[in-house]
């Protein structure tokens, strides 16, 4: 895989791990026979791809298997077949391949292995072939690249497009991000280029082509391909002078590198010689015909799907490089692969596609802040942050942290609240203080006639006089509300609208009367009832003062204030 300084391959996405094998690698040697390769040698760990031990399972989930392919679900209990080394040698020598395709020990093991104990991987990928190969091929032509180059993907993800290895190399050929963004891919949150086959395939023959045109080599442009450039050189310095190739500097590469190569021969000869090895061949269900539409709008597979018909799985599998589901066309043209008899159709019905189920996918462009106080308000009521108090059981196993965590307060409100220490005992119960928000709907300001009032306020008159209108005996009642506003009568008085006892106000009627001449030389007092919620600041911004005028009205030396409280509202 293009991978630089890449210590683990293949697809962790298709729960693959890595097969060790125990073979002998050769001492270091410029001009070893690879047919003896295991000759002089001594016992090291082979690290094969771990596109060897794909999930099956998975990729029989796969849509396009499902619907295009001929597979037999019984493949590896079929016996396996004995094969020679000589007539490995022979089938190896008469692949129509430019890049040399040897034998010897570690190359003989990769073929049994996939011979012998991945017949269901090799069925899978034979089926999968079908769609792949002619667009590897396609491209691999374009730059005039040897077409057995196609088997590459095979061992890097086991024709999986969006196989993702544990270092983070993605889709069919395994691209690390800074390889394929240098390249030109484009990789977001939205578009992934390395799971589209057409584009990643494209720069996969680019990228091995610049290999080959550095090394000259084709054994070395693979190995470098896996583990990048700069382990192959050192590998080459430590191997010393002559010609080298991938079998000379052999026991210098990295572990997985040495069963890169032989894996590539391996995928050549399993993909060419199945049927000797008692693996059936994946046939064609029904042809699959594709085409390509190039979207200029914002568009949800989902969307797609409700209104074309289609599976959002078997769009997903032609347009894997859309990570989630969307294809962003209102930022630049993007291409949609369709079979080919619907692609007239998305033209055709494109507007109604875009605009299904528009509420469930569109996207603002503008937002406006909301604007407001802190607890917010409109004229129907407001939003109140009260203080709620809670009580919480320790339980086995918990600490202060976690209860404070679980509450969303500190570790010292807790303790502050409940005379503790730094730990408590299971059982105990604590009391917990948060804030929760509240709305409350605003009771609509009604006018009040002089007659009706229960609280007159009248100006210059103490208000312990003012209260002194209930009879002897009985309790004047204390309001449930003071409004916001204040009426103002004819005579200039601002009353209050409140709550009283019955007959309040017919008692308070001549003490109104007999001050109605002194209410045209001066404004009326105006008395406020704190409710939750509220503060010094709200109140004084309602009546147009400020909170200085407010605390000196009420001689008030700090800011706290409790629910019912009765302030007197300063005069502007």
């Amino acid at each position: 895989m293009n991978v630089f300084l890449k210590n683990k391959f293949a697809t962790a996405a298709l729960g693959a791990a890595a097969y060790v094998w125990t073979v002998l690698v050769p001492a270091p040697a410029s001009a070893q026979n690879v047919l003896h390769i295991s000759d002089q040698t001594s016992n090291p760990v082979l690290i094969m791809p771990e596109s060897f031990e794909t999930d099956t399972r998975k990729m029989l989930e796969n849509w396009y298997l499902q619907n295009y392919a001929v597979l037999d679900y019984d493949a590896d209990s079929r016996p396996s077949v004995d094969v020679t080394d000589d007539v490995l040698i022979d089938r190896l020598g008469k692949l129509p391949a430019e890049i040399e395709m040897p034998f010897n020990s570690v190359v003989k093991n990769s073929i049994m292995f996939y011979a012998n104990r991945r017949k269901q991987l090799v069925e899978n990928m034979l089926g999968l072939s079908l769609y792949y190969m002619p667009i590897f091929d396609e491209a691999l032509d374009r730059h005039q690249m040897p077409r057995e180059l196609r088997y590459l993907p095979v061992i890097e993800s086991a024709l999986e497009p969006t196989a993702q290895s544990r270092a983070g190399a993605v889709g069919l050929w395994q691209f690390m991000n800074g390889t394929a963004t240098g390249l030109g891919l484009e990789v977001n949150s939205l578009v992934d280029e390395r799971r589209d086959p057409y584009v990643s395939s494209d720069a996969a023959a680019r990228y091995l082509k610049q290999l080959y045109q550095t090394y000259g080599d084709w054994s070395l442009a693979i190995a470098a391909y896996n583990c990048g450039p700069g382990n192959v050189n050192k590998a080459m310095r430590r191997a010393g002078g002559g010609k080298l190739d991938f079998w000379a500097i052999y026991p210098f590469l990295p572990a997985e590198t040495r069963g890169y190569v032989p894996a590539f021969i391996a995928a050549n000869y399993i993909m060419n010689y199945y049927k000797e090895h008692n693996i059936s061949p994946a046939l064609a269900r029904r042809p699959i015909v594709t085409d390509t539409v190039h979207v200029t709008r914002r568009v949800h597979f989902e969307q797609i799907a409700d209104v074309m018909g289609i599976p959002v799985s078997e769009i997903r599998t032609l347009n894997p490089q859309y990570k989630k589901d969307v294809i962003p066309g209102d930022i630049k043209p993007y291409p949609l692969i369709l079979p080919s008899l619907q692609t007239l159709a998305y033209v055709a019905n494109e507007d109604s596609i875009v605009n299904h189920n528009t509420s469930k996918y569109a996207r603002r462009g503008v937002v406006e802040p909301a604007s407001g106080n802190v607890t917010g308000s409109d004229a129907r009521g407001e939003y109140v942050d009260e203080l709620v108090t809670q009580y919480h059981t320790v339980r086995k196993g918990e600490t202060l942290s976690s209860i404070a965590r679980k509450y969303g307060v500190t570790v010292a409100a807790i303790r502050k609240l409940n005379k503790c220490g730094k730990t408590v005992k299971r059982g105990r119960r604590l009391k917990i203080q948060t804030y929760k928000r509240r709305y409350i709907e605003s009771k609509p300001a009604q006018p009040v006639e002089a007659a009706d009032t229960t609280n007159v306020l009248i100006p210059d008159m103490p208000a312990a006089a003012q209260d002194s209108t209930a009879t002897v005996g009985e309790t004047p009642a204390e309001p449930a509300v003071v409004a916001d506003t204040v009426a103002t009568t004819e005579t200039g008085r601002r009353v209050a609208d409140a709550f009283s006892t019955p007959g309040a106000a017919e008692k308070s009627a001549p003490a109104a009367s007999k001050k109605k001449s002194a209410s045209k030389s001066s404004p009326a007092m105006q008395y406020h009832r704190v409710r939750k919620g509220e503060n010094l600041f709200k109140i004084a911004k309602r009546y147009g003062t400020t909170v200085d005028k407010l605390k000196a009205a009420n001689k008030l030396t700090s800011d706290n204030l409790s629910v019912g409280q009765r302030l007197l509202v300063p005069n502007k």
